[in-house]
Parts: C-alpha cells; structure tokens; sequence
C-alpha cells in the first residue's frame, strides 16, 4: 500500500550536531582501527561539545555490517565507551549499504512516538578487519580431529589434509555478493551501465570530478564534520586518505575493468574504495531542544525504503526518492542539492539515466512521464564515495550528515540523502535545513 505522508507525523525530528572520522582505505591488511574504535573517535569530541552529558541520552543506534565477533552488538559497545552509562540502551542494526541511515530512520521514528528525546545514531565499519574464515573442507577436517580420541585415528585424519582445506573464505567478498542472483555489487553495476548505454568515458569522468570536488571541499575548509583521528602511533588523519588529487582520466583510462575481464566498464577508478570509518548524528526531540537549549543544524523530515530485482540494485536511489518526491509535490529540481552515494560512478550515472527514460519511469515507478534531468550542479556538490572510500555501515550517516552541512553553510532549504542497498533496495532521507 502506498504511503501518503512522512513515517514522523506532526513531530519534529531535529539533529542537533554530527561528526565522522576520516574514511581510511583499505590496504591489503586489518587497520588500525575497529570498528567501534571509529565511533568512539567520531563520537567522543561529538558529544564534548553538547551541553547534555553523554548519560542524559535515551539510547544509542549504531549501523554496521560486518562487526567482529567481539563486537557483536557495537552499539551497546561504543554507548559504554562513550561514557553513556550503564543504563542507556545500545543496539545495533544491519541493511547492508544503509545501515546507518536504518538507524537514524530508528531513532527518528522513536522521537516521533515519543519513546526517546536524545539519540545518538549513525555507522560505522571496519572493512580492512573483515575476517578469512576457513572453508566447509576444513571446518569438517577440523571436526573429524576434534572426534579422532586415539593417536592413530588422528593420524589417519592428518592424513586427509589437503591443500585445499587451507584456502580461505574472504568475508567481504561473500558478504559483498548477492547469494540469489549470484552477482557481486560491481557486476549489479555492469548490468545498469550496459542497460542504459553509460560507457567508460562517462564514468570515469565522473569518477574524477568525484576527486576534485573532494580535495576542493578540503582545501577551502568546507569539511568541518570531518574529526581528526589518531593512531595508537600517533599518526594523525585529517582527511580521507583514498581521495586522489592527482586523478585525471587519462590515468583512469589504463586501469583495466574488474568486475566484468571481458566487456566491463567498472574499475577500481571508477568505484568507490573499500574502507574504514565511522559517522554519528545527535537526534533530538522538540522537548529536548528546548530544555537543553541545543542548536538546531536540521530536521529529518521524510525516509523511504524500495525494493527491486537485486541485478539492478544500483538503481535503488531512485525506486525510494521518487515516492518522497511524490509526497512533497516535488520535482527533482525542487530539492536543492542531492547527496547520491556513489556506490560507483556508473551506478549513479544510471540512476540520473532512468529518471530521464520515459518507459522506465513508467514501467518500473509506475509514473505517467519520465521524471527529467537532475541538474548536476546539485549533486554531490563536495564529491562522494568514489573519492571519500564507502565504508558499508556508516555511509548512510556520511551523506545525510554532509548534506546538512551543506544546507547549513548555503542557506538552502531542502536536500535528499539517498543511496543504492546490496540485495536490491533503496533508501532516502530528506532532509531540512535549521533555518527553515
């Protein structure tokens, strides 16, 4: 059934400040930090700054993927080490890609039934420490060990050993893959990039444009939710170390295609990176604001959540904008700027692709014209997760974080947080500015 009005009702739902951590890319091996490492290094100064103490907040609601075992539930892990108390409640929650926008859209819905007045919420992942896990081979080999109970029964079954029970299962392959349609995120891209003609000039021009926008964003200061973080070496990240300044599309054009040998188009240039981080928002009620006197950097005003065929999930950005779009009585240029994670370039490129594509938009949205061209100048103005690394459970935090802080530093009224979820889903947020 159709949904015709926000999941908040009348309430406000308010953030009142947010931070992240630089994203780190991956490099071969486990990084420096875990994942609740990152949101304490997100969340510690966030919460210094209030004039509520960490203790005073009703529950913490963390996205992430891929926790470590010993961190299972890692929002119940980050609210203690953040000094929450032992009374706050901590929990943690998992949509592949937008986990972290899943745990706001939790903690606004609770403000808005009147269950909660401070949440701190947001994701966080550590890609690098995602696990090797043995094979079924040797799970069983091992099994048949652990049974053998005399010296010659486990020799027999050391005898049974072979190579091949030593080969490893790579979790973030597994978990990137999806187990029905048997595709992995970057052929669902080749898929919607051959379906709507985006060849490799495209993309990788999208790709750049990602990098400079960022380094630009950067340099003329405009990355203030950005939180220095520091290793136990006392090395000091102040930005996201996968953005390339130098890159141009010369360069991308010699890198081979991934995910497709043959005929691909996607590149580990024109992809967002694998990497670490961790962003965290400050949701608070109307009650809340008024008896803390907090700043208001913005309102949640509308979330949705589509499902389509998984082949194609690049395209969920736009299967949940369109009906937030439709509530408003907006057109896509009625929002002032656009936040679309970039899973990959040709996946955005697609998703701009079928709102202009009059049988899509019919067919598969159900409309009765194609929706038009989203003015690029809108979108992704500080660049996006080709340049900054798409750390799974925290990006849905990232671009709703940064799309405030672009409407507070513009002036502008409305923005749209939106990004494509492995197993074919969608989600969106939109999002208001303080002033309004």
């Amino acid at each position: 059934m159709e949904r015709t009005r926000s999941p908040y009702g009348s309430e406000p739902v308010y953030v009142v400040d947010g931070a992240r951590t630089p994203f780190l890319k991956a490099r071969g091996k486990p990084g420096p930090f875990s994942a609740s490492d990152l949101a304490v290094a997100a969340g510690r100064p966030l919460l210094a700054r209030q004039k509520f103490a960490p203790t005073d907040i009703d529950e913490v609601i963390l996205g992430c993927a891929m926790p470590s075992p010993d961190e299972a539930n890692i929002g119940r892990i980050v609210a203690l080490r953040l000094g929450c108390g032992d009374k706050v409640p901590g929990w943690t929650v998992m949509r592949n890609c937008a986990s972290a926008m899943q745990a706001l859209d939790s903690g606004a819905r609770n403000i808005a039934l009147g269950d909660s007045d401070l949440v701190l919420a947001g994701g966080t992942e550590s890609m690098s420490r995602a696990p090797l896990l043995l094979n079924d081979d040797m799970v069983n080999w091992l099994a048949g060990l652990n049974s053998a109970k005399t010296p010659l029964a486990k020799i027999k079954q050391f005898s049974r050993l072979r190579p091949g029970h030593l080969s490893p299962v790579i979790a973030l392959l597994k978990g990137l893959t999806d187990p029905v349609v048997g595709l992995n995120m970057g052929q669902t891209c080749e898929v919607i990039s051959h379906r709507f003609g985006i060849d490799r000039a495209r993309m990788d021009a999208f790709a750049v444009r990602s990098h400079k926008r960022l380094a630009k964003a950067f340099d003329d200061g405009l990355m203030d939710e950005v939180e220095a973080t520091f290793e136990p070496s006392g090395k000091v990240h102040t930005e996201d170390d996968g953005l390339r300044r130098d890159s141009d599309e010369a360069k991308l054009a010699t890198l081979k295609p991934f995910f497709d040998r043959k005929v691909g188009l996607v590149t580990p240039g024109n992809s967002s990176q694998v990497t670490d981080g961790a962003a965290l928002l400050v949701l608070a009620s109307a009650r809340a604001v008024e008896a803390h006197d907090l700043p208001i950097l913005g309102r949640i005003v509308d979330c949705q959540w589509a499902a389509l065929d998984p082949a194609q999930m690049g395209l969920g950005p736009v299967h949940a904008s369109t009906p937030i779009l439709q509530r408003h009585q907006m057109e896509l240029n009625d929002v002032d700027f656009w936040e679309i994670n970039e899973a990959f370039a040709g996946q955005v490129l697609a998703c701009l692709a079928a709102w202009e594509t009059e049988e899509y938009c019919r067919e598969e949205l159900g409309l009765d014209a194609a929706m038009g061209a989203l003015d690029q100048e809108r979108l992704n103005i500080d660049g996006g997760a080709v340049a900054t690394g798409h750390p799974v459970g925290a990006s849905g935090a990232r671009i709703v974080l940064h799309a405030l802080k672009v409407l507070e530093r513009t002036g502008a009224d409305r923005a749209m947080a939106t990004l494509c979820i492995g197993g074919g889903q969608g989600g969106a947020m939109l999002v208001a500015g303080g002033a309004e």
